[in-house]
């Protein structure tokens, strides 16, 4: 009962540190975004100080730490397709605490929060309205303008987040996107993020999340006709990777009960 108590005082506070800082903010991201308009199309700088917008929560909130690991490549403005495993919504920001920029392909839905989706738009991150095939190649299609503007973008595969401990598939949008456009995929591995926030739970849980950059994959020369090795080979990446930072994390996946 204690320890229940505890974590539903200290998830309050979390979520009171989060939204104060989404609300601070906010004006100091416009003013940037109004400021820099004339020559940053791809809205780069506006989009790296709302990424910041996460510091004060991993700093003020006691139930979770977060780790960063592996290398981003020299020049993130190449720009690049990245893309990682889906574990819940704290994989936004776990990943933020990379020091680089990228768009965000992002449901709909959270860029109708308040303050939160206002600063999402500034940063010119992409809306996508799930199960709606239009908004999906309109999607695409956004994402592809902001890599013409050398803007990096952040895809998850899955689509949405994994409700077992398994990779769900990978959706071929995102690579599609990179071989059409020439665009290198940069893999990304999350692990503890789902033990972060459970679904159906507002309660934080106590953890440590890591997120493991890893090798990029050139697409120079790929055609469509690739795209399923290319699907394979990165999920294939990434599983392994989030395999290695469960043994290292001393993760123990959950029995399932047998039947009978």
């Amino acid at each position: 009962m204690g320890s229940k108590l505890v974590r539903t005082v200290l998830s309050a506070w979390g979520w009171l540190v989060l939204a104060s800082s989404v609300v601070l903010f906010t004006l100091p991201v416009a003013v940037i975004r109004l400021l820099s308009w004339p020559f940053d199309r791809g809205a780069y700088a506006a989009g790296y100080a709302f990424r910041k917008v996460v510091i004060p929560l991993s700093k003020l909130n006691p139930l979770w730490t977060f780790r960063t690991s592996g290398e981003l490549p020299d020049d993130m403005r190449r720009p690049y397709v990245v893309v990682a495993n889906h574990e819940s919504f704290v994989d936004m920001i776990l990943i933020s605490h990379l020091p680089t920029e990228m768009k965000w392909l992002s449901k709909n839905e959270i860029m109708k929060i308040p303050f939160m989706g206002w600063m999402m738009r500034l940063a010119r991150d992409i809306p996508l309205v799930r199960e709606d095939r239009n908004s999906a190649v309109e999607a695409l299609q956004e994402c592809a303008q902001r890599l013409g503007d050398n803007v990096s973008v952040m895809i998850f595969p899955e689509g949405r987040r994994s409700k077992t401990d398994d990779l769900d598939k990978f959706k071929p949008g995102a690579f599609k996107l990179a071989i059409e456009g020439g665009h290198p995929i940069l893999p990304m591995a999350v692990h503890g993020t789902r033990d972060c926030l459970r679904p159906n739970d507002w309660r934080m849980g106590r953890a440590v999340a890591e997120v493991r950059v890893l090798e990029p994959i050139e697409t120079t020369g790929m055609t469509r006709e690739d795209l399923p090795a290319l699907r394979d080979r990165v999920r294939d990446m990434i599983s392994a990777t989030r395999d290695e930072l469960r043994a290292e994390h001393g993760y123990v996946a959950p029995q399932l009960e047998e039947a009978g």
